[in-house]
């Protein structure tokens, strides 16, 4: 078996995994690279292997840095089987179609405006691309094996992070690969916890917070905290969120935190209408999640839902206290731009970012302090309270990470992935420190011989 390391090898995107057997190829993960502009072009590079050799594609879970480049791989003559969960099948039905009208619009966008170095700028996939690439989703059970080809065995089991996230075991040649995916928190208020490798000789495993450990503190409080301090100044609480996930875990905590009395009486708008398609599959997948119905329905009415662009362009024209929760969590495009644009300049907003933020990214600079930040096309100057919530992540920390995997057995070797150099290198010294495993981390285009 070889394992070919063609995304997320020293990055925290683009996941992307060839394995190789008796002359038969799948796929695990197609996702987009984000972030830095050096990790962006490579989405628009000739695919790293031909399309029309790959027997199968099997996704961990629908996030677009591990699913949102399946529109380009069709595009360019894939027509095999996509396996995944139902619930990553149907979260791919909102996350993909959407992913290509956005670059539609932002592409339409720079050349009205005429802010884009090419003439005409051109969007990376189309919508119709994207709903293509929807024919081929071929859902699966949790632990239930399939035979892929004539090589291959392969098993999801369940990885917490998001509705219908899995992690991947594959057997061929008498070895056991397994990949983590995005590993879920212990504790999720949504979610259960992800379920170990059994017997893997390799694990390929995910590390975007190996050098960090979440803070202990209830989320909801400093959420809360925050809310109130920036209502009090009459100000807006600014929220980028992604629509899979965090937005319903931040209905859930907002919900209950308008029972408590622990926040103020201001509306709550959800300006995300995928955001508020995605919950309703929470409905669907029952069995996916911990909340029940009642608690699924209640965090609904939490917030009001904004459909049309001309409703988020009104929200802007308030000067009201008020909590936007809006796409993208990281500031790279959506809605969330505009609101930014609008809300960043003054000192009585505050712009909360609830999870990881990679390098590269505009949320990632707002973090990190930049007093202005380029939006389509230009500088928004940031006077705005800008704050970070790390333990609202969907994502184990590297405590989380080092139980997980500790509790799947001794393997021959673990490949660390998905995280930034530092965040990765780290895990990889307290994989060898505290549990006594080779561990290493690949770079971009590696290959290895699993013998």
């Amino acid at each position: 078996m070889k394992l070919t390391f063609l995304g997320a090898a020293g990055t925290v995107t683009g996941s992307r995994y060839l394995v190789e057997s008796g002359g038969e190829r799948i796929l695990v993960d197609c996702g987009l690279f984000q972030g830095y502009k050096a990790l962006r072009l490579r989405n628009r590079d000739a695919q790293p292997v031909d399309p029309a050799t790959l027997t199968a594609v099997v996704l961990t879970h629908a996030h677009l840095d591990h699913a949102g480049a399946l529109p380009l791989l069709v595009r360019d003559g894939y027509r095999g089987p996509v396996y995944c969960t139902a619930a990553t099948r149907d979260l791919c039905h909102i996350l993909l179609p959407d992913s290509g009208r956005l670059l539609e619009e932002e592409a339409a966008y720079a050349n009205r405006h005429a802010f884009s170095k090419h003439a005409p700028a051109l969007p990376l996939y189309t919508e119709k691309e994207a709903l293509a690439a929807l024919e081929y989703l071929a859902p699966v059970p949790f632990s239930h094996r399939i035979a892929i080809g004539k090589q291959f065995h392969v098993e999801l089991r369940r990885a917490g992070h998001i509705l219908g996230a899995a992690g991947v075991t594959v057997d061929a040649d008498g070895k056991r690969l397994h990949f983590s995916g995005d590993l879920g928190r212990t504790s999720d208020p949504l979610l259960a916890p992800p379920e170990p490798a059994i017997h893997a000789d390799y694990i390929v495993m995910e590390s975007t917070y190996g050098d960090k450990m979440h803070d202990p503190a209830d989320p909801a409080q400093r959420l809360a905290q925050t809310i109130c301090e920036t209502a009090a100044r009459g100000g807006v609480t600014v929220i980028p969120s992604f629509a899979v996930g965090r937005a319903q875990a931040l209905m859930h905590y907002l919900q209950q935190m308008k029972v408590q009395g622990a926040i103020p009486p201001v509306p709550v708008y959800l300006n995300s209408p995928m955001a508020a398609d995605v919950t309703a599959l929470y409905r669907k997948h029952r069995h996916d999640h911990r909340l029940s119905a009642e608690q699924v329905q209640a965090m609904c009415r939490a917030v009001t839902i904004i459909n049309t662009p001309e409703e988020s362009i009104a929200l802007n024209q308030r000067r009201v206290p008020m909590v936007i929760i809006a796409a993208s969590g990281m500031a790279t495009g959506g809605r969330v731009l505009h609101h930014i644009k609008a809300f960043a300049p003054d000192r009585r907003n505050t712009i909360l970012f609830a999870g990881f933020q990679a390098g590269g990214t505009r949320g990632a600079a707002l973090v990190g302090g930049a007093t202005e930040v380029k939006i389509h096309g230009e500088y928004v100057p940031v006077r705005a309270r800008v704050i970070q919530i790390d333990n609202l992540s969907a994502h184990a920390d590297q405590g989380e990470l080092l139980a997980w995997l500790g509790a799947c057995g001794k393997p021959q070797r673990v490949f660390v992935t998905h995280g930034e150099p530092q965040a990765s290198d780290t895990l990889r010294r307290r994989i060898a420190d505290t549990l006594g495993w080779q561990a290493e981390v690949p770079q971009h285009g590696a290959a290895v011989e699993l013998t």
